[in-house]
């Protein structure tokens, strides 16, 4: 029997809603990441809680629209993203389980690497850990998809003081390391952590994105606006309504609730982020239908398609910004001055990749996930398979 790997999609068969959502979604990361390295006399949910009126609206907001939000997205689009790989193959069961592995072994060892040298809460190695386990869900049915992802969610949305959202932890030596030594010596013992656990709350975004891939209902919009209407309204609903005792908390309008209520309400913004994230992804596809291919759109699509180079343009940038024996800004920035980075960052990055676009150079990750995932040599045009 003949195996064939096809390759990655080529640009101009690429839809634009799935690359504009990827796009916009790092934007919300590095609005989720970025406060994580802040300072402050008490910290609650990774924001400080000695701020001034400006920095608790920028609170509210980010725990109400990014936090808990963004990564369930991001998951989504990754299984979308695994769906179209499988949906593109010709070979055999296994061959395409062999394929996926590959790329799976090549995000564990990026994200750790990432994690090393750079930002020690990395979710690239926990999505590598995630594929190669996840290579057998690609197979399951549609049913047994929605089944297993309700269950996960469920169980994540039970109480738990472990949420993050709620954590009084402030930012330690694996996050904000004194030297180099240290930097190494604590990260090599968290990031394994990280890697391990993160997949648990990552699968129910995925499947229901591998399904979502199997009908191609983001590339396909027009055929399902029901749909992705239904999904965007009740997702973000849902979001905004179960982010509120949490984002109220944050923010300081009302006083912190006891344990036992802070074990339920941390969960519920969790949970309640997975569905906001499935209602984003809906929304920016929408928009994508109605909306002409203008500069700007084009740059934000172009960072969609280079999302791994641009995710990892801003770890340099918490690198360089928040570790202590670099300029050491996470007892002088704000919350709110924190989000303007984290939007500056972003900005920076769109431009990056637009002129990246515009040079046809598909961006120096992408290109290495590629070669190792098809096991070839890829051009840097973008008129060939990207």
């Amino acid at each position: 029997m003949t195996t064939t790997e096809q390759g990655p999609t080529a640009v101009t068969e690429r839809a634009l809603g799935p690359d504009l959502a990827r796009g916009f979604m790092l934007l919300f990361i590095a609005l989720a990441n970025s406060h994580y390295f802040l300072r402050g006399s008490s910290v609650l949910g990774g924001f400080p809680q000695d701020g001034s009126a400006i920095d608790r609206a920028v609170t509210w907001l980010i725990a109400t629209f990014v936090d808990g939000r963004a990564f369930p997205m991001f998951g989504l689009l990754f299984g979308y993203g695994v769906a179209q790989i499988v949906r593109r193959q010709t070979g055999t069961a296994w061959a395409t389980r062999f394929l996926l592995w590959r790329r799976s072994a090549v995000l564990v060892v990026l994200g750790f690497l990432h994690a090393m040298l750079l930002y020690v809460g990395d979710i690239l190695a926990a999505y590598g850990v995630l594929l190669f386990f996840g290579v057998w869900a690609i197979r399951w049915k549609d049913r047994w998809l929605f089944v297993v992802a309700f269950l996960v969610l469920a169980l994540t949305a039970l109480p738990s003081d472990t949420s993050l959202s709620i954590s009084t932890d402030a930012p330690d030596v694996s996050m904000l390391p004194p030297d180099l030594r240290t930097q190494f010596s604590e990260r090599i013992l968290v990031s394994p952590v990280i890697a391990l656990l993160g997949p648990i709350g990552f699968l129910p975004p995925f499947l229901i994105g591998v399904w979502a891939g199997r009908r191609r209902i983001l590339e396909r919009p027009a055929e399902h606006l029901r749909l992705l209407k239904a999904t965007a309204v009740v997702g973000i609903s849902i979001a905004v309504l179960g982010a509120q005792p949490v984002a109220l908390t944050l923010s300081r309008v009302i006083d912190q609730p006891t344990g036992d209520t802070l074990s339920l309400v941390g969960p519920l913004h969790d949970a309640s982020g997975t569905l906001g994230g499935f209602g984003y992804a809906a929304l920016i596809v929408l928009i994508a239908t109605r909306i002409r291919r203008g500069r700007v759109t084009e740059a934000i699509a172009a960072t969609g398609q280079r999302s791994l180079s641009c995710y990892l343009m801003q770890s340099v940038v918490w690198t360089v910004v928040f570790t202590p024996y670099l300029l050491d800004l996470s007892d002088t920035l704000t919350v709110a001055t924190t989000a303007l980075l984290a939007t500056v960052a972003w900005t920076v990055t769109v431009v990056l990749a637009d002129r990246m676009r515009a040079a046809g150079y598909r961006g120096p990750f992408e290109l290495l996930i590629r070669r190792i995932t098809y096991r070839t040599g890829v051009s840097r045009r973008p008129s060939v398979r990207q």
